[in-house]
Parts: structure tokens; sequence; C-alpha cells
């Protein structure tokens, strides 16, 4: 093989894979000369790839974990794995690897063929993920379009669809998006509006990059209206970061709970069952554990994690979340009991299938 960057494309493919190769191996590979490999691992040495060495008869040479990650190469099969895994992770908002996996799956759709592009949307549509994220789930799709618009500051145009089923359609200057853990949303300046708002993003359709692009424009410190149709400025302030901005926003539109729960478990097994937004329990003393925090979210949504910690548990406020859940367990209670009109309850079904448990 003469083409020398042909070459060092294919030796670090090689090298790229977990294992030692050879030197005489290498050469045979790249029908090349073992002096020629060794001066291609220091080209790619010098390009920042650390290329280890071992010596001896049947020394060989393999890539090891550098300072920084250098470039990789994939092949068809390895670049769609990736890709629909960044899709998997990134439709859900999944808590410490949401926001990565979307810059990571806008760069790598940005670069796929578009026979690779193809392969990893009919993969992804035959299957269905067994479990699913608390909020809403999101087409990666839609992210990919909103990050690259951000990252490449161009203007979007969308339609959005509020939370009272009216739709509208707008043009924003994207500036960054951010996920809750349940929900992603886009901080953007509002052109039509002349004002900054935040997006639920699962709520805006057909987004599409208009090629126009801008100049960022300074974040307000102060919060805007969640569902894109609030005011978000806030008069003599400047700067500020996208996921303050978008938690001032959600307070101003939804009630705070100030949470007062005991559990009659140990903290450590209360806060590996619970979200990290909502804090970190302390320990009673007695085997138990309380929890006391702040939050924003639906009492329907809060009730529901209380009660997949999975253990005996109290809430001692705030008095709405008590008189919901004793609303709920009533339900729960009654869905329990016999049936209306007597008559015996139909037979167990696999939660999976829906067919008749075997027993």
């Amino acid at each position: 093989m003469s083409d020398t960057p042909a070459r060092l494309l294919k030796l670090l493919s090689l090298l790229q894979t977990p294992r030692e190769w050879p030197g005489g191996e290498l050469a045979e590979r790249l029908d090349v000369s073992p002096r020629t490999i060794r001066r291609d691992v220091e080209r790619l040495r010098d390009l920042g790839y650390p290329v280890e060495a071992s010596r001896g008869s049947v020394g060989g040479y393999r890539l090891v974990a550098g300072a920084a990650m250098p470039p990789l190469l994939l092949d068809d099969e390895e670049a769609v794995a990736i890709a629909v895994g960044l899709r998997a992770g990134a439709g859900h908002a999944i808590e410490g690897v949401d926001e990565a996996s979307v810059r990571a799956l806008a760069k790598l759709e940005q670069v796929l063929p578009s026979r690779l592009r193809h392969r990893v949307s009919v993969l992804q549509n035959a299957t269905v993920p067994l479990t699913r994220g608390d909020g809403a789930t999101i087409d990666p799709r839609t992210l990919t379009t909103l990050a690259s618009a951000a990252t490449g500051r161009e203007r979007l145009r969308f339609t959005y669809r509020s939370g009272d089923g009216t739709r509208t359609k707008r043009q924003v200057e994207p500036y960054r998006l951010v996920s809750t853990g349940q929900r992603w949303y886009l901080v953007a300046y509002d052109i039509g509006r002349e004002d900054w708002r935040t997006f639920r993003v699962d709520r805006v359709g057909e987004p599409y990059a208009t090629g126009a692009r801008f100049a960022p424009r300074p974040l307000p410190a102060g919060g805007a209206d969640t569902g894109g149709e609030g005011a978000g400025r806030d008069p003599g302030s400047g700067g500020g970061d996208a996921a303050r901005f978008l938690a001032r926003s959600i307070r101003r539109m939804q009630p705070e709970l100030r949470l007062d729960v005991w559990f009659g478990a140990p903290a450590e097994f209360v806060a590996a069952r619970l979200p990290g937004i909502l804090g970190a329990p302390v320990p009673d003393g007695e085997g138990g554990c309380r929890l006391r925090t702040s939050c924003t979210d639906s009492l329907e949504w809060v009730a529901l994690r209380l009660a997949l910690v999975d253990c005996e548990f109290s809430v001692h406020g705030p008095p709405q979340l008590v008189a919901y859940l004793e609303g709920l367990g009533a339900r729960l209670t009654r869905a329990a009991g016999p049936r209306p009109g007597g008559g015996e309850r139909p037979a167990g079904r696999d939660p999976f299938t829906g067919a008749p448990e075997q027993g």
C-alpha cells in the first residue's frame, strides 16, 4: 500500500481494536516493510495518538489511553450501533448523560453517510424500549436538529403546541438545550415576540434550520414562563446560565412544594431509589431517614416517586400532597377490592405480554 494517508488510516483502524499487533503482522496486512510500520507509528504519535510498543522477539503495538481522546475510526456496524445507542439515550431525559448524548449524536449524524443514517432509522423504528422515563419521550431527530442549530448559531423555525393545545409558528435563535431529568427544554430568543422564551421540546414540531446565522445575545438572569408563552426579561440584568434561567422560569409557573417525608429504611436505600433532583435524605438515628426538600414538580409525579421507593413512608407536608396520597390510596384500595356487582376477579396476566399467567 503505497498511499501514505490511506495506509495511516488503515493502520489506525487496526490499532483501535483492543489487542496488541505484532509488527510483522501489521506489515503483512498493509503490504509494507516492518521499517515502514515503525515510521507510520511515529507519524501517528506525532498526530497525538498514544501508540505503545513492546520489545522482544514478538514485540508489537497497541493504542493506549492518552491525555485527550483523538479521533476514532468506526466501521459501518460500529457507527450504526453507537448512533442507535445515543438515540436511545437522548430520546429519554436520562440524568447525567442526556446533554452529552445529544451533542455526540448531533456530531455523529452530521457525518454519517445517508445509507447508514437510513439503517439507524430502520433499526430504531423496529425496536421498542421496555422501560421509559418519567417524562415525555422525544424524537432524537428533533433533539439533534435543535442541538446543531444552537451549536452553529443558526436560526430555527418550528411549530409549537402550548399547554392548552394552541399551535403557533415560531422563529427563534436557539441558545441551549437543557434537560431536567424528566423533560427537555429549549432556551431561545423568540424573534417574533422579541424576548427570551423556554420551550418544552416534546411540544416542538417540524423543526428545521433556516440557514440564517445570528450573533449570540446575552442571556438575561431573570426567569421566563415555560411553554414559550411568558416574558423572560429582567431589566438591568446581564449574562446568566441556561439551567438557572430555566429553573427560575419553572418556579414562576409552578408552585413550590416543600416536602417533609419520613422513610422506614436506611438513607442509602432511599437515596438510591429517589431522583437526584429531590436531594438526599438524612438518617434519623433509628434505622429510618428524613427528606426535607423543595421542588416544583407535580403532585402526581412526587407521589409516584415516593411510592416507588418501595418502603414504608409517612408524609408530614405539604398538606396538598397528604390529601393527594389519601385519595390515591383510596383508589388503589378499591382497585384491589371485590369487583362491583360481585363475581370473581379475572386471572392475573403477564405484565409484559398480556397473556394469562401460568400457575
